[in-house]
């Protein structure tokens, strides 16, 4: 993946620099979208703008774009990287001020750096076999609905997770299940589909709004609990992980013991069918 979008222009990966005065190099103080393309066409791409908006106007980011500007870049962009299955990773910084200051000057001009890697293709054994997740306290700030690039605390928590031999931790508040480092948690309990209801601590995930499309549109029975309980969470038959990249992983053991029969389960096979075929097309 060869070329870079940085500040309105096209360039070459290796070419593409910011300052080190850059306030999203100093401060994290920026947003991010990662956006999966199938075949050259981004898949929920208005959502993740939309998504974008938000994170900017959270954090009182001027917008550089509107969205049909943001679909003629991250278009030229793709283009010019040949195509096909890409994750196009899209950040916006406050910009750089003439001097390191904790205190935010409002009259900036925006940084904005987008570039693509290739999607890597998923491990079949991953589908077939399932994943190892743990839980883990929540360390993280209180305004995760912000997709801020502040993500110190998720890398941390990966990475245990990875120490102990699980693809993904599950992050839990006082007694509460949240979500993944990267992703949104799913659960069935008692024949039910769940999910946490959003909050600040929650993202709003992209695919876990196209899940939960998926699952009305089924007449499969799902809800959006204010709290799902870690207890709640070990006694599930099913659970999974969501995310744009990633799409839909079932978690088949969890803190080391098995989740359910210890397979994927049969909802999971489901809305996978049914989101395979939403991105065939």
């Amino acid at each position: 993946m060869s070329t870079a979008f940085l500040n309105g222009e096209f360039l070459a990966l290796e070419d593409a620099k910011v300052s080190v005065l850059d306030r999203g190099f100093l401060f994290s103080d920026s947003v991010y979208e990662v956006i999966p393309y199938y075949d050259g066409r981004g898949f929920g791409l208005d959502a993740h703008l939309q998504r974008l908006a938000r994170s900017l106007d959270m954090l009182g980011i001027a917008h550089p774009c509107d969205m049909d500007g943001w679909r003629r870049i991250l278009a030229e962009l793709v283009e010019a990287n040949g195509g096909g299955d890409l994750a196009v990773y899209l950040q916006i910084t406050r910009g750089v001020p003439e001097r390191r200051d904790h205190r935010i000057t409002h009259d900036l001009t925006p940084t904005v750096v987008a570039f693509c890697q290739d999607r890597p293709p998923h491990d079949p054994a991953a589908l077939t076999d399932g994943i190892a997740a743990v839980t883990q306290e929540d360390t993280r700030w209180h305004y995760c609905t912000i997709k801020s690039t502040s993500l110190l605390a998720n890398v941390l928590a990966a990475d245990a997770a990875r120490a102990q031999g699980a693809n993904e931790a599950i992050m839990v508040r006082d007694g509460a299940v949240l979500e993944g480092t990267s992703s949104n948690v799913f659960a069935v309990i008692d024949g039910q589909l769940v999910t946490p209801a959003l909050r600040d601590t929650i993202l709003p995930g992209i695919t876990r709004g196209v899940v939960l499309d998926l699952a009305a549109r089924d007449g499969v029975d799902h809800a959006e609990p204010e709290t799902l309980t870690l207890d709640a969470l070990r006694g599930a038959s099913e659970i999974w992980v969501t995310s744009s990249i990633r799409e839909i992983f079932p978690v088949t053991r969890l803190d080391g013991a098995p989740v359910g029969d210890g397979k994927p389960g049969p909802v999971w096979t489901q809305m996978q069918e049914r989101l395979q075929a939403m991105t065939d097309e």
